[in-house]
């Protein structure tokens, strides 16, 4: 049998400039929660990923990330956000007072 992939058709989905940004800080709260455990496990930064000494280069602030890891932190996000909302959820902003 050959695996075929079905995710939740998120193609109609457009995402206003509101939930963008909350993608942006999802994205860099997935990278945190990522580096927390990874550090709980005992890694540490390191130039280069090494399963064995427990190193990667990765293991820093969101911020520093070069961009081609933060785009695959948003992409993430980005069809997670897309596949409730094309699953009938909605998110809304917080009242604010």
């Amino acid at each position: 049998m050959t695996y075929q992939p079905q995710p939740i058709d998120t193609s109609t989905v457009e995402l206003s400039d509101e939930i963008e940004h909350l993608i942006e800080r999802l994205s860099e709260s997935i990278h945190d929660n990522w580096a927390q455990r990874r550090l709980r496990e005992g890694w540490r930064h390191g130039p280069a990923r090494d399963d064995v000494s427990k190193t990667h280069p990765d293991l820093v602030p969101y911020a520093t990330l070069p961009e081609a890891e933060k785009e695959y932190d948003r992409t993430t996000v980005r069809e997670t956000v897309k596949g409730i909302l094309a699953l009938g959820f909605e998110i809304r902003a917080p009242l604010r007072s």
